[in-house]
Parts: structure tokens; sequence; C-alpha cells
């Protein structure tokens, strides 16, 4: 089992910055790629952005050239710099990172979801 831990949400005016930060736990072996999703109220959760382990990165159009997202493999971790934060940004942030085990079997863990909320 791995599990993933999120800090850094909270409320913000619009214009602002957040950095949000999620560690990841347990019996690691290999973790592939990590990200952030978001959920709106009434809406689907949605991709943010995404960092294979290679360092290679993939971002939401909405958030591109405002969010940046990176990873330390060593540590286990994965950031999501949000900067000029807008109203539309407020939702619940998951981490979400997809594990190899030794087995080579590919499985999804998500983190319990951070909130961030951006005021007008």
């Amino acid at each position: 089992q791995v599990q993933l831990v999120e800090s850094g949400g909270g409320l913000v005016q619009a214009g602002g910055s957040l950095r949000l930060s999620c560690v990841a736990s347990g019996n690691i072996f290999r973790i592939n790629a990590m990200g952030w999703y978001r959920q709106a109220p009434g809406k689907q959760r949605e991709l943010v952005a995404s960092i294979a382990r290679s360092g290679s990165t993939d971002y939401a159009d909405s958030v591109k050239d405002r969010f940046t997202i990176s990873r330390d493999n060593a540590k286990n971790t994965v950031s999501l710099q949000m900067n000029s934060l807008k109203p539309e940004d407020t939702a619940v942030y998951y981490c979400n990172a997809v594990h190899l085990s030794q087995r080579l079997v590919s499985r999804d863990y998500w983190g319990q979801g951070t909130q961030v909320t951006v005021s007008s």
C-alpha cells in the first residue's frame, strides 16, 4: 500500500500564489507518473498537471504559464506551484501517483485532497 499526504491548500486572493506538496510513503517500489487533479463543486475531477519520472510535464490549458509541477524522485514528493490564481481555480486538489509494484502491477493512488479557495 502507498499513502499520499497533501499539504499547502488554503484561502488566497485572486492574483496570489500557493504551493501544494504531496509526499508518498508506504511500501514503495517505483512511482512512475505523479500528478495533481482538481474537482470543483458540481464538476468532474480534471487533470491539472502531471509529471513523468523522467521529468517531462503536461498541463491543462487553463493553468499553463501559471502553474509549475515538480517532483523529487528520491523523496517521493511532488509539488505544484500555483501563481496568478483565479477564482475559477477554486477546487479540492488531489495528488495522484502511479505506482509499479515488484510484481509489475501498476496502480493509481490518491491523496485525501486539499481545499484551494481563491477569492475575487
